[in-house]
């Protein structure tokens, strides 16, 4: 007879508002879906919840984001395996004791968001961070991985943390970012310590005529939908290894069921890339007349713009434009125009899913062709086979199985 595996139940203590936290849990789930492990999971919906009666949860084991202090103090009191997820200190004394902790880099995330933005032809930088406080330590520790890299290079970079934002105090918030932004050299390439930080900051940029990213280059840290989504600017952002974090603290988690004894275990787990979008793709250009187009085309080129438009935006004779895009870029303001709309479309190939019959994925071709600005489904057909030499669906088809490839290979490596 097959003997049955022991069912485990597991508590995941973690924030499903942040992408961050998401992210984990997929690396748990992909962990557990490649493994014989048996887990039963207890995830509180309402994650304010998460935390109440802890100390009383009948279970066999924890993984906990020890980000959020709230967590490591209910932990202190648990007798149960516990795991902990969150960020790396730059002090060794900072993480928690007796306890094996899995650690996003940040130094290394931090390095490379700047070693980008040199390549870029940057030479100025600034961070943008948070308000000092215990939730955001890991905020501050990415000020401090910024800050060493500057005192390395004999750079003084500027660190501004502003308020943290709510529905009052908004307009306050984006006024105080724009006053910061406009005492700043340029062009300068500024990191923001997550993608929430860097959307709001890209929308002072656009409130207060700041060309991204010919006078301000910005990138942000997480590489979060929603933040691609919800900006007029595609933002560029470093990828942190979050599943592979998730992956890590499952397999350690499993081994202490099996009677594996491993305090002060501690892995740091370095960024998995960086998604590099129009927000951090600096050229330095010296005329202003592309500076100002290259602003209007990257807000709304996806909006089937035409040369004309652009050249109105500017003030200047359609002739006049093309001849400065031509001595600046070595290229027609439609091919900027164009160049454009192709990387919206392939970002957006990239990021929709792979579900649903025939049908289901042709309607979505023309629906991504008309969210990029393409006229119609058959230009951005032929756009993709002069430039690309394939389809948008051979396009597609071939990002999903390098992701599928790179999964497999992360499953097989644990």
């Amino acid at each position: 007879m097959t003997k049955i595996p022991a069912v485990h139940r597991i508590a995941l203590l973690f924030n499903g508002n942040k992408i961050f936290d998401r992210d984990i849990i997929a690396g748990i789930g992909e962990y557990l879906s490649s493994t014989r492990a048996s887990w039963d999971l207890f995830l509180e919906e309402d994650f304010r919840c998460r935390l109440q009666g802890i100390e009383r949860w009948q279970g066999h084991g924890i993984i906990a984001d020890f980000d959020d202090p709230a967590a490591c103090e209910a932990l202190a009191r648990v007798s149960l395996p516990v795991v902990a997820v969150g960020g790396s200190y730059a002090d060794e004394g900072d993480y928690p004791p007796e306890m094996p902790y899995v650690a996003t880099d940040n130094f290394k995330l931090v390095k490379l968001a700047y070693d980008h933005l040199i390549e870029a032809g940057l030479r100025r930088f600034a961070c943008f961070s948070l308000p000092e406080a215990a939730v955001n330590r890991w905020a501050q520790e990415r000020e401090k991985a910024f800050a060493t890299l500057m005192q390395r290079d004999g750079m003084q970079g500027e660190i501004y943390r502003g308020v943290g934002t709510s529905a009052p105090s908004w307009d306050t918030a984006v006024e105080q970012q724009i006053a910061w932004l406009q005492t700043l050299p340029k062009p300068v390439g500024i990191i923001a310590v997550s993608d929430a930080r860097a959307r709001q900051l890209l929308q002072a940029c656009l409130c207060a005529g700041i060309a991204v990213p010919e006078q301000v280059a910005l990138i942000g840290i997480d590489n979060d939908p929603l933040a691609r989504i919800l900006t007029r600017v595609p933002l560029s952002s470093v990828i942190q290894g979050t599943r592979e974090m998730g992956r890590s603290a499952a397999h350690l988690l499993h081994q202490m069921l099996h009677g594996a004894r491993l305090a002060g275990t501690r892995i740091l787990v370095p960024p998995a890339g960086i998604n590099v979008l129009a927000s951090s793709r600096h050229e330095a250009l010296n005329h202003p007349h592309v500076m100002q187009a290259m602003h209007f085309i990257r807000q709304y080129a996806c909006q089937g713009i035409k040369t004309e438009q652009v050249a109105d935006y500017v003030g200047v004779s359609r002739s006049s434009l093309e001849w400065y895009f031509r001595r600046e870029l070595g290229r027609s303001v439609h091919d900027e125009i164009l160049r454009f709309k192709l990387d919206a479309a392939k970002s957006m190939l990239e990021n929709h899913g792979q579900d649903g019959g025939n049908g289901q994925e042709a309607r979505s071709i023309a629906e991504i062709a008309v969210s990029c600005g393409f006229t119609s489904v058959q230009y951005m057909h032929a756009v993709f086979k002069r430039e690309l030499a394939c389809t948008p669906r051979e396009y597609q088809d071939r990002m999903a199985v390098a992701v599928l490839t790179d999964n497999t290979e992360k499953n097989q490596a644990i």
